[in-house]
């Protein structure tokens, strides 16, 4: 495939520019700050989009191993998932990969006559839009579930010390 070879020969432009497309969703402050520094001490959240949007251009480019597609998806999704965005902005960042693409090799690729090659990867990004759908509402379960368990026990400690419910345990232990 042509379209791949000059994906990987662009690798260290396209990868970081699609971080900073990734970046460029988060309000104007967010930006400066996750943008400014790519140190992993000083900026974990900024150096984790970088790198995951690097290992990620990598392996949609070698579409071979879905369990690594998965966990890399999902570290950039634990990011997203516990922010406030509506799930269709969280998960944006797989689209701006094709934006991307066709930002960069459309035109090249339809003078060639080469689109449905362009087509055809672009398919790749498609199923790792699914995948991510996946493991979005997964983290996004996991997140409600600790919210309940937060308020369950937050209750339960309240109405114990308004001496509203005997504790069990205490008595137990005499």
């Amino acid at each position: 495939m042509q379209l791949e070879k000059k994906l990987r020969a662009r690798r260290e432009e396209l990868a970081p520019k699609w971080a900073e497309m990734i970046l460029g969703t988060y309000p104007e402050e967010t930006q400066k700050i996750w943008g400014k520094t790519k140190d992993q001490f000083h900026n974990p959240v900024g150096n984790t989009i970088l790198e995951t949007a690097t290992e990620l251009y990598d392996l949609v480019l070698d579409w071979e191993d879905a369990d690594a597609i998965a966990r890399s998806l999902e570290k950039m999704i634990k990011i997203r998932a516990v922010q406030d965005f509506a799930p269709s902005r969280g998960l944006s960042f797989v689209y701006l990969y094709k934006k991307l693409l066709r930002d960069v090799f459309f035109e090249e690729l339809e003078e060639a006559g080469a689109l449905d090659e362009f087509l055809r990867f672009e398919t790749r990004v498609d199923n790792l839009a699914l995948i991510a759908f996946d493991i979005y509402s997964t983290c996004r379960e996991r997140l409600f579930d600790q919210r309940v368990t937060e308020v369950k026990k937050s209750q339960y400690n309240l109405l114990r010390r308004a001496k509203m419910i005997v504790d069990c345990s205490a008595d137990e232990a005499e």
